[in-house]
């Protein structure tokens, strides 16, 4: 079960960042500070922490629905209603200053209100190498993309880019024709399982889906119902259908591109993430007053159904469910 995602009080009175949070990534809880405590209008400056205060003035605590880090990014997921899903982002500005950014949707949104696909060059990379399997036929050449290409025998895939001679991303080119082939004779199985090892892979299609519905010497539904196989036993490989064979070599471009700044934001990520303070374990958290009442009706206590439950009463119902307590 996740650990709960705490806001409390920065104790140092002279910081600029008056919130301390405490980021419940699963075995290894993190400490930041804030400037606030939610990425309401804007994404919020957090930085690191020395150390978590013995005794904290807890502003909010919140149990958490998921906490995962993805590549240089904390992907936080709250369990409430409103307010309840957000991302701290490392990352460096000018000079290579390492900083970390607090932000949601909403306050992403309106830092790209148009959300635009660039045009030009893919994440932001001059030239992509883009390495061609050596048993590609017919390769594309990627003539209207910022991208080189050279020729490699890849473990898997049919282009991919490469990390310090590591493949970190590939991409496997199927025409309609041989898709129906590799998932009518199971070999598309196999292929999936090999591009599943990379870190990041993908199959495109140079046709639509809605010609899977127009083949004549195959079942149109044993088609469709093997390729939602495939992608229910292998959802890290998503099988992308482009209409073009200019539109697929369009997507696969971007694809490696992503992938490969991807990478280089996973090794920065988890370095950031290394030189972040360990947060401690927290204590439970405190006994709502309904869950005191009802524990208290059941053991002879008498308490009012309204105003502050005795702290005698309190007390007794934390001693009751204190590690080791009889019953």
């Amino acid at each position: 079960m996740p650990d709960d995602f705490v806001i409390a009080r920065n104790p140092d009175g002279d910081s600029t960042l008056p919130y301390l949070l405490r980021v419940p990534l699963p075995g290894r809880p993190v400490v930041l500070k804030a400037r606030d405590t939610w990425p309401r209008t804007s994404k919020i400056y957090c930085h690191r922490v020395e150390e978590w205060p013995a005794e904290p003035e807890v502003v909010e605590r919140v149990p958490v629905r998921s906490c995962e880090r993805r590549g240089a990014a904390i992907d936080l997921v709250l369990d409430r209603g409103r307010e309840n899903r957000s991302q701290l982002v490392m990352t460096t500005v000018r000079g290579g200053r390492q900083v970390i950014f607090w932000q949601s949707a909403r306050t992403t949104k309106q830092a790209r209100p148009t959300g635009a696909v660039p045009r030009a060059r893919a994440s932001g990379l001059r030239d992509l190498e883009i390495v061609v399997d050596t048993h590609e036929r017919y390769a594309w050449r990627f003539s209207e993309q910022q991208a080189t290409t050279s020729a490699g025998a890849l473990v898997a895939g049919d282009y991919g880019v490469l990390r310090d001679g590591s493949l970190v991303a590939t991409v496997e080119r199927k025409g309609l024709d041989d898709l129906v082939s590799s998932l009518t004779s199971g070999k598309l199985r196999y292929q999936l399982a090999d591009l599943a090892a990379v870190p990041r892979a993908a199959v495109v299609v140079e046709e639509r889906y809605s010609r899977v519905l127009t083949l004549e010497h195959v079942r149109p539904a044993a088609v469709l119902e093997r390729l939602a196989e495939c992608q229910v036993r292998f959802p890290q490989v998503p099988v992308m259908f482009c209409e073009t064979r200019k539109l697929a070599q369009e997507w696969t471009y971007r694809f490696l591109a992503a992938a490969l700044v991807a990478s280089e934001e996973e090794d920065h990520g988890v370095a950031t993430i290394t030189d972040l303070r360990d947060a401690p374990a927290l204590e439970p958290a405190p006994p709502t007053p309904a869950e005191v009442r009802a524990w208290a009706a059941l053991h002879g206590h008498v308490v009012s159904d309204r105003g502050r439950v005795p702290r005698a009463v309190v007390e007794a119902y934390v001693a009751a469910h204190a590690p080791g307590a009889p019953g």
